[in-house]
């Protein structure tokens, strides 16, 4: 069983804010983390709708029938978030194929069709994943982080008893399930100030790109005047992907409320001091135990919810810390309710 021991927050490391802002910034410069060593090879795979996508694949040996990590990232996120190359270096410790599939214009280069990504494209995992599975028969376990952890519950809901002849097991780490509560949150105060300004920063641009291909998409002068994501969303997002504005889009691409829809095993990680996911607005496991351990949600979905950790932050250790504990503790996790035996690796 996981247990909040594994994501106790250093001394020097306090509050939600630190624990998101330092891994994100610091810790891929840190050697001990060896997170500069990870090495990925590319490949490019046309989508049904005449578009592309790139998965960065890491470039490092593996047993022909070795399990394959499969990491969607968050929003804005890449291969080389920090996150990302944290489960690169597990995976690669542990013997395990490693692949981040990106999402429509995360890669470096924007997309060609008049949409983008967002946080229910359960579509979109799907046909990644099953191309992915008739591909290989080793095992995929599947990681969603953020963003990504929210559409990938979102296809599990929807693939129901199908998405367990696709992958073994699957977890979220940091997703925003309610995205109402997490969008009101980001909208508000330091979050607005910080965090949606840093988004805003990457997005717009993008979108004004998608814009310039896409002549008349949508009005330039109220994608540069929004402020905050509901405003993005509104002109941007819930449009292009077939919502009617960012209410109904926000609704219809949670996650928490079909989560008994989910028949894979799935582990839900989020700290309670998330400030981008409000401790409200998380499901509740059925049975009551100490907060910060594992509880059953349902007999597939297990919710791990400690007490400190951030958003996709997780940090361990004495100064200057290290992100290792999250990746270690989540695929393991995953081997387990994959059936898999893991080795023990080489140091920490």
């Amino acid at each position: 069983m996981l247990t909040a021991t594994h994501t106790e927050a250093p001394w020097w490391l306090p509050g939600g804010h630190l624990q998101t802002i330092w891994p994100a910034i610091h810790a891929r410069h840190l050697s001990a983390n060896a997170l500069s060593d990870v090495a990925y090879r590319r490949e490019r795979w046309p989508t049904p709708d005449g578009d592309f996508i790139d998965l960065d694949w890491q470039d490092a040996p593996t047993p022909p029938s070795a399990p394959v990590l499969v990491l969607f990232h968050g929003l804005e996120g890449s291969s080389s978030s920090h996150y990302a190359l944290a489960f690169a270096r597990h995976a690669q410790a542990q013997g395990l194929g490693f692949v981040v599939p990106h999402f429509r214009g995360c890669s470096g280069e924007l997309n060609q069709a008049p949409r983008a990504y967002h946080s229910g494209d359960f579509e979109e995992i799907g046909w990644i994943l099953q191309r992915l599975r008739q591909r290989t028969t080793r095992p995929l376990m599947v990681v969603g982080v953020s963003l990504g952890g929210n559409a990938l519950l979102r296809w599990a809901q929807e693939a129901g008893a199908q998405a367990a002849h696709i992958a073994s097991a699957v977890a979220s780490v940091s997703a925003p399930v309610d995205l109402a509560a997490s969008g009101q949150a980001m909208g508000r105060g330091f979050n607005r100030q910080v965090y949606t300004r840093m988004f805003l920063r990457s997005m717009k641009p993008k979108a004004l790109k998608k814009l310039a291909q896409h002549p008349g998409l949508f009005n330039a002068d109220t994608l540069r005047a929004a402020r905050t994501l509901y405003d993005f969303d509104n002109v941007f997002t819930a449009p292009l992907h077939g919502f009617k504005d960012t209410n109904d889009y926000w609704h219809r691409a949670s996650a928490k409320p079909h989560l008994q829809l989910i028949q894979v095993p799935a582990l839900m990680v989020n700290a309670l001091n998330d400030p981008f996911v409000p401790a409200h607005s998380l499901p509740a496991g059925n049975v009551t135990q100490r907060q910060g351990h594992a509880m059953s949600l349902t007999p597939f979905v297990t919710l791990w919810q400690p007490p400190q950790g951030g958003h996709v932050g997780f940090a361990s250790g004495a100064w200057p810390g290290h992100i290792n504990t999250l990746p270690s503790a989540v695929i393991a996790w995953l081997a387990q309710h994959s059936g898999l035996q893991l080795k023990e690796p080489a140091g920490g």
